[in-house]
């Protein structure tokens, strides 16, 4: 199968680059990338991002941490596009397990990217919740659940093996560390993978040989050596 790769990214002149590519095939954000973009106005930097990419899948975030007001934000960002999926936590800052809003939001026929996810355990309960029609997206951490020493292969096979029931569901691999997890997300058989932008125009150039990687890297000790003048 192919494992369609998404952009994470929120800058609007990156978005503007990658829409064009055709390796890309859809994009995802989040309120920290948005922040760090210099967004100021939720409602109007997302507009300007639908705008961009108006036929290609765009995840936007909610970012209330209540059940009340997560509902309200992830309905009026579901009127936003077409094209977008309201991204919601799996659970809020407590720990406490969103089920409540997925569902409703679900049986409302709102496309869902379910977010912040780390365990097949999380998945399955999940599963348990929504419909067989609806668009949804898991998202996985790999790369966070790594950075702590965990492994998070085996949570992506039991995951898959889980939503293979779903036609409606798709397995995404989040937190992307080096151009070599997109290998591991395809042999795995992930849906998607969302990777930023720096990392997919290395994927662009896979290919290389051994041979050539050598040469390139002691051209480059070589290259330094001589502007930093050393000798022995």
């Amino acid at each position: 199968m192919t494992t369609k790769i998404f952009c994470d990214i929120a800058e609007l002149d990156l978005i503007k680059k990658f829409n064009k590519k055709k390796i890309v095939k859809g994009f995802t954000t989040n309120p920290s990338l948005m922040r760090k973009a210099g967004a100021k106005d939720y409602k109007s930097y997302s507009k300007k991002i639908l705008k961009i990419c108006n036929n290609k899948p765009v995840s936007l975030e909610v970012f209330a941490d209540e059940y009340k007001e997560m509902k309200k934000q992830a309905l009026q960002i579901n009127t936003w596009g077409k094209n977008v999926y309201v991204k919601v936590p799996v659970a809020n800052s407590k720990g406490i397990f969103m089920g409540k809003i997925i569902k409703e939001l679900n049986n409302l026929d709102i496309k869902l990217n379910i977010t912040a996810i780390y365990s097949a355990k999380q998945t399955e309960k999940i599963l348990k919740l929504i419909n067989n029609k609806t668009k949804v997206i898991i998202s996985i951490f790999a790369g966070r659940a790594g950075d702590t020493g965990k492994d998070p292969v085996p949570e992506f096979k039991k995951s898959i093996a889980l939503a293979k029931k779903f036609k409606n569901v798709e397995i995404l691999w989040a937190s992307v560390r080096e151009p070599y997890n997109y290998l591991q997300a395809k042999q795995l058989g992930c849906h998607i993978i969302t990777i930023p932008p720096t990392t997919i125009e290395k994927i662009e150039n896979f290919g290389k040989t051994f041979d050539q990687l050598t040469k390139e890297t002691v051209k480059a000790f070589l290259v330094d050596s001589k502007k930093s003048k050393f000798k022995i």
